[in-house]
């Protein structure tokens, strides 16, 4: 799959250079290519973007000294394609991931290949604001999860998000939007999938996932989708806000995260249990201020996995529930100041090593908006049954 993606790569820059010397391409983050049909039956872009990550942690030992460890990574690379075709109301979006934490998960369950394959979906607005999305695509659940990782406020996204959302998966999507006053907008997305995460290739192992989503946008919308980023960019003239509220069913799941995490016993031998998961999020901004609030909670008909006679066999889903909250200030000069708290509270019998408490200070210099931007944080984290850890982050983020 990578050399195929190389050689495509290759051929669309050798056909490019073929055609003309001097290559004109669209301003600065808005692609690196724009392509349309001559009779504007189908469109093109081709965008790329990646983080450059370091990171060290400190945490005391048993012998009361400071363990320090440091990793250097590429954290997130991607190419994306995405346009319409036949029409404007039937648009397309493919996003490869190429870095290694992108493509990590290979198993029986995706035959041993990469799963490279972020998003690959069709979507068409057959009726005013009704639109259907077929595909495999985000979930409609947790607002950290739905906004880009190139969008936000922080070096990544808190652990609530790690330990709850619900990713990915192939399905049907119907989105809607209508206003409820001039400027009361309403917006509700529902989902159909087939419950078992990203790139599974062995067919449906348990029931279907069932994901719900509504919110609320009474003070009118949001400047250029800006609930859908983490920070003030846009920095609205007037308070803007969003309520959202929703519900994820995986019937007979069999992934220890809902549709995510491992998957609960070897190959077909799978333990299927029916897994809840809860979401409640509020987004405000008004002028250089942001701030971003979100519950989850996850239940399971019975959260510890067990083989054919009953016993036990170690892997358990992660239930309980979580609290985060963030927020910054966006100076005039584009740098920005924030903080972030996350509570995670996962259940006893499957509570383990796991951080519950996180306070996370974060500085960003947005060069050229979420395109090219420098963050660095620092967070203090508080653990179940091990010594506390002081973690510092510094990334910089490139989009074409």
């Amino acid at each position: 799959m990578k050399n195929l993606v190389g050689a495509f790569l290759l051929g669309l820059f050798m056909s490019s250079f073929g055609n003309a010397q001097d290559i004109q391409g669209p301003r600065f983050g808005k692609g690196i290519l724009n392509i349309s049909g001559k009779d504007s039956t189908w469109s093109m872009n081709f965008t790329t973007r990646f983080q450059l990550l370091g990171s060290g942690t400190w945490q005391e030992n048993q012998d009361g000294g400071t363990d320090f460890n440091s990793n250097f990574l590429v954290r997130r690379a991607r190419l994306k394609f995405e346009g319409f075709a036949f029409t404007k109301n039937l648009t397309y979006k493919l996003e490869i991931g190429l870095a290694n934490q992108d493509i990590d998960g290979a198993s029986y369950y995706t035959d041993y290949a990469d799963k490279i394959i972020q998003d690959a979906y069709i979507q068409w607005k057959f009726y005013k604001n009704l639109s259907i999305k077929a595909g495999q695509a985000k979930l409609p659940g947790n607002i950290e999860r739905l906004i880009s990782s190139g969008s936000l406020q922080f070096v990544d996204r808190s652990l609530l998000n790690k330990e709850f959302n619900i990713d990915r998966d192939i399905g049907l999507q119907l989105l809607n939007e209508h206003y409820l006053t001039p400027t009361f907008l309403i917006r509700e997305q529902l989902a159909f999938s087939q419950g078992d995460g990203r790139n599974v290739t062995v067919g449906n192992m348990g029931g279907y996932q069932y994901t719900g989503r509504i919110e609320l946008l009474p003070l009118g919308i949001f400047k250029n989708d800006n609930e859908m980023e983490g920070s003030a960019l846009e920095r609205e003239d007037k308070p803007r806000l969003m309520i959202a509220v929703a519900y994820d069913y995986n019937d007979d799941a069999v992934n220890t995260q809902s549709n995510r995490g491992d998957f609960m016993g070897i190959e077909e031998n799978l333990y299927q249990t029916d897994i809840t998961t809860m979401f409640a999020d509020v987004v405000f901004k008004y002028k250089g201020v942001s701030l971003l609030a979100e519950y989850a909670n996850r239940s399971a008909e019975d959260a510890i996995a067990k083989d054919d006679q009953g016993i036990p066999t170690g892997d358990v889903v992660r239930t309980g529930n979580a609290f985060n909250i963030q927020g910054g200030y966006l100076f005039d000069s584009n740098w920005e100041l924030s903080g972030r708290y996350t509570h995670v509270d996962l259940d006893q019998e499957v509570r383990s090593i796991m951080e519950e408490n996180q306070y996370t200070l974060g500085v960003s210099k947005y060069i050229v908006g979420h395109n090219l931007k420098l963050q660095t944080d620092i967070s203090y984290a508080t653990f179940a049954d091990q010594s506390d850890m002081v973690m510092a982050r510094l990334q910089l983020e490139i989009q074409f």
